[in-house]
């Protein structure tokens, strides 16, 4: 199947072959017909990517904020590779897409093979999304009007917040497609429409729709609404311009009577002056997206439903809303449609994306003869001295920023087929870290004989399935931390380990112990022959609560997710088994990650993990510090080493954070081929994931103060 994907750093547009996306349990699978290319968003999104550095930041500067933070704990080189990672990851365009279901998961309730559906999936031969971002449409709405469903939501949940009644005055501010979508609605509702544009047609279409509309330039908007109002003043003022212009912002508050509404859909420069809001108690808000559930994992990616009686409208009850309209003949976007164009033309549209301004609607349409597959060759030869033979599940930003890069610069493997669920980060990884296939079926990737050995990044809840599956067909397994997520799967890996499975080796990416300055620190702790005292602290930073980490069920939340990393240091440090753990969580936070771990191990040693969500970024990210016989160790960063009361070392410095992810791997690889002893043992693997599984569901989590 294809897909249209822009690259965000350089804004080329591709049409590229990619595997047919695996349908989630809460999924559906739906092959296109037509979508609707988003004039203001889409071209919004070229002009980013073909602009310079210097431009992306100026567009950007909090993220610019956010980088300067990220040098000063990190470094220069990890930042830049971070940054330049983040941008060279193609972006899929399109959010209005028309087609019939040809899959659904085993969880969805209200669709069937063979709907024809309105969906936000890209445009795509193919797309995957969840239950509730996509809606049934009726039989007498055709496929390219129902491919404005979604464009429409955005205009009805900005009216929604306006609030506007049967004779009330609206002006909308900028009449591109969403603006011309919205003065329909707004006149369907019994609303005097006022509406204002620099382009002469889409004025002209806009007054044949019902509204009074008016070309800016021209005329003063402000005086023009007051003329038309009799001196008191719009009721609302709906902005669905698109401009760096901070104009429509000045002229909105100005035009709205005696406490009016302002309402910002679309994207403008927001430079207020107070007294335009001040004087007349204006109110202003800007409208997410199709509204309700938007960027909310619960009601998007999991399908569950706001009440209805207490969230009347949500994103996907506008979606029904628009359809039925379209179907009762109050809405008609077939005077908006200006072109349509066969999807295989796409990448050529976007070459001329937005140079007539007075473009509305222009519409892809698929082909049904489309490639149905999985697993895509690409064009990497197969390297024949690499006797390591990887497939590697998982294409995300982890595994794109750490570990492909580290298997790509090692020549002693054969990079054979990288999987990912949706199928499009394979495709691109692989690409770029040159593998020789890409996949969405990860079930076909262990299962190929040609493969030796599965590397493992994806999110949490699938590591233990793979896992298991991974060693009972026989293939050495590494996977990123944690192991698992709870204490049956935990079992059920140390039941499949104990049995003998001839000679696969289990490895967790537990990297922090092979960091160089780590190293170090177990080197100076060795000749102590003393119990340590430690303290690691973390300064982890907030992660919002409806981050798939936080989800207990996807990434079994912080400790277990992040915190089993610190209790394998720890265990490493000491050199002993852990004997008990205690865990205290902050009452303040609900999320669960702002906690202290206290561990005692079988020779006396103990070790204090402080947790934290709540501090400062510009604060050292993480330290350790080691309490022994007279002497002290303090690790900042992963960058510094300083040691007091040595006689023969002070301090031991690196340019880069080392956190050991590339040590880890080659570890690894070196005890496949029977050069080294394992990473760590099967036993200090257990051990640590069995303690961060045992300490989330610790009781002591009320910390009162």
């Amino acid at each position: 199947m294809k897909q249209i994907f822009q690259n965000l750093k350089t804004g080329e547009v591709t049409l590229p072959e990619i595997p047919l996306p695996q349908v989630g349990p809460r999924n559906v699978l739906i092959q296109g017909r037509y979508s609707l290319i988003s004039l203001g968003t889409e071209k919004m999104l070229l002009d980013f990517g073909k602009s310079s550095w210097v431009g992306k930041a100026l567009s950007h500067p909090e993220k610019v904020e956010q980088v300067i933070s990220k040098i000063k704990t990190d470094g220069i080189l990890p930042t830049v590779a971070a940054v330049k990672n983040k941008l060279d990851r193609p972006l899929p365009l399109g959010y209005s897409h028309v087609g019939v279901v040809i899959a659904v998961g085993n969880q969805v309730k209200n669709m069937r093979v063979g709907d024809r559906v309105v969906s936000n999936g890209p445009h795509a031969e193919v797309v995957n999304v969840t239950e509730n971002l996509c809606a049934r449409i009726p039989d007498n709405v055709s496929d390219q009007e129902a491919s404005f469903t979604i464009i429409s939501s955005i205009g009805l949940q900005g009216i929604r917040l306006l609030s506007p009644n049967l004779g009330e005055t609206v002006v909308v501010i900028g009449l591109g497609l969403i603006g011309q979508l919205s003065v329909q609605l707004l006149l369907a509702n019994g609303v005097r429409v006022i509406g204002f544009d620099l382009d002469p047609r889409k004025v002209e279409q806009a007054k044949a729709a019902g509204a009074e509309a008016i070309v800016v330039g021209e005329n003063n908007p402000i005086e023009m609404v007051m003329n038309l109002t009799h001196n008191l003043g719009a009721d609302g003022v709906l902005i669905t311009a698109s401009t760096k212009n901070s104009g429509p912002s000045h002229w909105a508050p100005q035009m709205c009577r005696q406490r009016g509404k302002v309402v910002l859909v679309g994207v403008v420069d927001l430079d207020f002056r107070r007294e335009d809001f001040y004087e007349k108690e204006i109110n202003f808000q800007v409208s997410c997206s199709y509204g309700p559930g938007r960027y909310d994992s619960t009601y998007e990616e999991k399908n569950i439903d706001y009440p209805y009686g207490l969230v009347r409208w949500t994103e996907n009850r506008n979606f029904q809303t628009i359809l039925s309209l379209l179907s009762q003949k109050k809405l008609d976007v077939k005077t908006l449609i200006d072109k349509e164009i066969e999807f295989e033309k796409a990448a050529e549209v976007y070459q001329t994306l937005g140079e007539n301004q007075s473009t509305l609607g222009i519409i892809l349409r698929y082909s049904q003869d489309i490639q149905k597959i999985q697993t895509i060759s690409l064009s990497h030869p197969p390297r024949l001295e690499g006797k390591i033979r990887i497939g590697f599940i998982g294409a995300g930003n982890f595994a794109s920023a750490k570990l492909l890069p580290i298997l790509q610069k090692n020549t002693e493997v054969d990079l054979v087929t990288i999987a990912s669920a949706h199928g499009s980060n394979s495709f691109f990884q692989g690409n770029k870290y040159g593998f020789r296939q890409c996949s969405s079926d990860w079930k076909s990737v262990i299962a190929d004989p040609q493969i030796n050995t599965i590397f493992i990044a994806t999110p949490h809840h699938l590591h233990a399935p793979m896992v298991i599956q991974a060693l009972q067909a026989g293939k050495h397994v590494f996977v990123e931390k944690p192991l698992c997520i709870n204490l049956h799967e935990l079992k059920e890996i140390e039941e499949i380990l104990e049995k003998d499975h001839q000679g696969v080796e289990l490895c967790v990416g537990f990297n922090r112990r092979y960091s160089s300055l780590v190293l170090k620190m177990k080197e100076l702790i060795k000749p102590l022959a003393a119990p340590l005292s430690m303290i690691i602290t973390i300064n982890a930073g907030s992660v919002d609560a409806d981050h798939w980490i936080q989800d207990g069920e996807r990434g079994g939340g912080r400790l277990v997710g992040e915190g089993c990393h610190f209790i394998d240091l720890a265990r490493y440090l000491v050199g002993h088994p852990v004997k008990q753990v205690h865990s205290f969580f902050s009452s303040a936070s609900e999320k669960r990650d702002t906690f202290t771990l206290q561990m005692i191990f079988n020779d006396g040693s103990l070790a204090t993990i402080h947790y934290f969500s709540n501090g400062n970024r510009d604060f050292p990210k993480e330290r350790v510090e080691v309490f022994s016989a007279g002497k002290v160790i303090v690790l900042d960063n992963f960058r510094n080493l300083k040691g007091f009361g040595f006689k023969n070392f002070s301090k031991m410095k690196v340019m880069t954070m080392d956190k050991g992810h590339e040590q880890l791997i080659s570890k690894f690889f070196l005890s496949l081929q029977r050069k080294s002893e394992r990473p760590m043992t099967k036993e200090e693997i257990l051990e640590s994931s069995k303690w961060s599984l045992i300490a989330n569901e610790s009781k002591h989590f009320d910390v009162k103060t």
